[in-house]
This record gives structure tokens, sequence and C-alpha cells, in this order.
């Protein structure tokens, strides 16, 4: 018998960024300079940082005006101005502690356009590791770039990791056995590359494909009880942009999970899997079930 993952307890609702000002350049529906009420987080990292605080890295932008949640949206407009980050932070303590409403607070917004010189101007989806005491952090969308900081407070972007296909994006790495294996989409797929040293990757590897409407997004893939877990949620144009529907698929070859069988489906949007200092694991949701970032526990079953 294998073991799956159960959401195993309530949502709580930690954190949604505060009013801001745009920083720009100018997109469709927000002009540079101007300071906007609301705004909307997507996918996002949670990693541990000095002094046993934990930081969360995520997308965000100003709530375009024909934004409704949870159906009501702009296709054009949707992900407009998604060009810097959000980031909060906990106090000291562990991170079951922290899992608290009103703890996680908001800090200046992260690797905005004009902190990126010569990139894109779009940020999404970055995930964050620790590697000999400096954090890295990997985002797309295509070119997969990187970006470098001894803190997780100050970043030195250092360019592009690789191209792939114009739809290439949403990151997540594990290390495992000595290496370190990035997942990300592409189109209606997943692919695996692994690198000694999160800077020189091998060239993809196909390890899923959809074959049902929509598209996976936010992948994440975990290793527990001696298999590969995968996590993905789902972008459907039938039930909004912030899909709830997590699919989990268990394989004990992380290159293959093209015959895996589907072990559990989850609600939660855009999710990381996290395990804590104490060895009890989590899953947190963007959007889903309150606006901004929720975390409830997640049990193995």
């Amino acid at each position: 018998m294998y073991k799956k993952p159960v959401v195993g307890g309530e949502y709580t609702h930690v954190f949604i960024p505060g009013s801001d000002v745009f920083p720009g350049p100018e997109s469709i529906c927000f002009k540079t300079g101007e300071k906007y009420a609301d705004w909307v987080p997507n996918d996002h990292a949670i990693i541990k940082g000095p002094g046993n605080k934990w930081h969360a890295f995520g997308i965000t932008h100003p709530s375009p005006p024909d934004y409704k949640p949870p159906f009501e949206y702009n296709c054009e407009t949707i992900h407009d101005g998604e060009w810097l980050l959000f980031h909060t932070v906990t106090g000291e303590g562990k991170f079951k502690a922290n899992i608290r409403h009103g703890v996680w607070k908001e800090l200046p917004k992260v690797l905005c356009p004009s902190q990126r010189p010569g990139e894109r101007n779009e940020i999404h989806a970055p995930f964050v590791v620790e590697k000999d005491g400096l954090y890295y952090m990997v985002y797309g969308p295509d070119p997969m770039r990187i970006a470098v900081s001894k803190d997780l407070f100050n970043w030195e972007p250092k360019g592009a990791l690789f191209t792939g296909h114009p739809s290439t994006r949403d990151p997540n790495i594990l290390f495992h056995d000595g290496k370190y294996m990035l997942t990300n989409t592409v189109e209606n797929y997943l692919l695996l590359r692994t690198a000694g040293d999160l800077v020189h990757w091998s060239e993809p590897v196909e390890i899923f494909r959809m074959n049902r409407r929509g598209v996976p997004e936010s992948p994440v893939m975990v290793f527990y009880d001696n298999a590969f877990y995968l996590f993905w949620c789902i972008w459907d144009d039938n039930n909004g942009p912030y899909d709830n529907r997590t699919f989990v698929y268990r394989s004990e070859d992380p290159f293959n999970f093209k015959d895996a069988p589907l072990v559990a489906e989850l609600k939660a949007h855009a999710p990381e899997v996290i395990c804590d200092e104490c060895g009890n694991w989590y899953i947190s949701s963007a959007e889903w079930p309150y606006r901004g970032i929720s975390i409830a526990p997640l049990r193995w079953e």
C-alpha cells in the first residue's frame, strides 16, 4: 500500500498584499506611480530563512478593474502588470506557530523591472532554494531566470538559465540524491531537468502530458515514503483563473509520470508543499478559499 496526501484541516488565511504604488512600466490597466488598494497574489514560494523566520515570495499585481473573483475576469487583463513579487515574513518561531492571520508582515515588493534591467517585464512563479549560505530564486516565464541573495531581502539578478518554449513557466525544484531536479510547465505537459549547481541544467525530459481539458500549472514534486509525488493545479477556462483543483500523481521514477496513478485530488490553487523543521507537512493555496495566501496541514494516509 502507498501513502496519499490529504488536506488535514481547515485553511488559515495568513496574508494578502496591501495597498501600494505600481512601479511601472505602464501596462494595459495600471499607471506608473499610481497607488492601488487591491492587489492579487498568485504562484508563490515559502522558505525558512535566517533567524528562524519564514519568508514567502510570489506573483502580485493590482487587481484588474474587471476581476471579480472567482469567475468574472478578462483574459487580456487578468495577468496584467505581473511584473514584481510580493515579500512577506514571519517573526521568529516554528512554522506551525506562524500559521495565523496577522503575523506575516508585508515587506517592500522585490524585483520589479527597474531592478532587472535587460529582462522582460513579467516575473512569474518564483521558487527559492538555499545552497552554501546563499539563496537562489528561479523564476519565469521564458527564459527561465535566476537571482541570488545573501539574506532573502536584497536580490541580484543573474540572467537567464535556459530558454525553452515561449510558454515555459512555473519552476519547482527538488533536491534529491545529490542533485537538483527542476520541474516546469510547457503548454499541456511538464518537463524535468537536472543540475548539480542550480546553474548548468540538463536538456529537458517530458515527464507528464495532459489527456483532458485544460493545462497543468504550478507543479510541485516531493519525495516521500520512497516515492515521488507530483502535484499540479489546472487552468480551465470554465473555472476561472484561480481553479482550486490540484491533482497528485505517484511514481517511483521522477522522469516518468505518464502512466502513474492519480492518488489524490486536493483543494488548492498554485499550491506549495512545505515540510517544516519538525517534519510536519503543509499545503498553501493562492486566492482560495480566501483572497490572498492560505495554509492548511497536509497528512499522508
